[in-house]
């Protein structure tokens, strides 16, 4: 089972980080070249900006590990060498997601298909995405920020409570466990998100809010393609 797992997760993570790279050539990385127009034309700060933006699209939308300027000590140059880099994290980070997918999917018991994949996608996209852009929207470079070890303190916060929250929702029956989950999902958006000491940047707002919203249609089409194709790629297994 253990060799049907990581080659599942393998050909879907592959084919998932190749298609999502190509959707982001016509959706947010457009936005990323232009908000860097606006915040130092193309300069080797706002490179570094945007290349950290590119995975992140995908693994931490909320922001987590965003504008980490003096940690990043080089970036791809623009072009194929941006591209390249953009599209390998891509493909690890639906190779390592797809481990978590297809894993949730040979342990629970049910049979296996596509439509059932992209049930467990969709709460992936909830887990890691939607309910962390609640608190650390997707952001442009040049965006302010809060310090980046409280970000990422509470994205992960928010991903553990979210997960155990719905796992309780799902598979927990009873009126009290429902309500458990429900307090566990609300409580880091109660607690709130770490927050910058002041709003503003040189991004108009616009652009900003295009950034995010296609950001998070982005993120959700990468879930929706890596549930259905660890599902099938899993049934297909099966079959065999």
């Amino acid at each position: 089972m253990l060799r049907r797992i990581l080659i599942t997760a393998l050909i879907s993570g592959f084919i998932t980080g190749i298609g999502i790279s190509i959707l982001q050539e016509f959706t947010t990385t457009p936005i990323i070249l232009h908000a860097e127009e606006f915040e130092g034309n193309g300069s080797a700060d706002a490179n570094k900006q945007s290349q950290a933006h590119a995975p992140s699209q995908i693994i931490l939308v909320g922001g987590a590990g965003q504008h980490d300027t003096e940690a990043e000590a080089w970036a791809p140059a623009d072009g194929m060498e941006r591209t390249f880099y953009t599209t390998l994290a891509n493909v690890l980070a639906g190779t390592g997601f797809a481990l978590i997918l297809v894993a949730c999917l040979a342990l629970g018991g049910q049979p296996v298909n596509g439509r059932i994949g992209i049930l467990w996608g969709l709460a992936g996209f909830a887990i890691f995405i939607l309910a962390p852009a609640l608190g650390l929207p997707p952001e442009v470079p040049g965006a302010m920020a809060a310090e980046l070890s409280g970000r990422q303190a509470w994205w992960i916060l928010c991903v553990v409570a979210t997960m155990s929250g719905l796992w309780l929702l799902v598979f927990r029956p009873g009126i009290a466990w429902i309500v458990a989950g429900l307090v566990l999902m609300a409580a880091p958006h109660i607690f709130g998100a770490p927050q910058p000491e002041r709003i503003g940047g040189p991004v108009p707002p616009e652009l900003a809010g295009h950034f995010a919203a296609a950001s998070i249609v982005t993120a959700a089409v990468f879930w929706c393609v890596l549930g259905w194709m660890s599902g099938t790629v899993w049934q297909r297994f099966e079959r065999g």
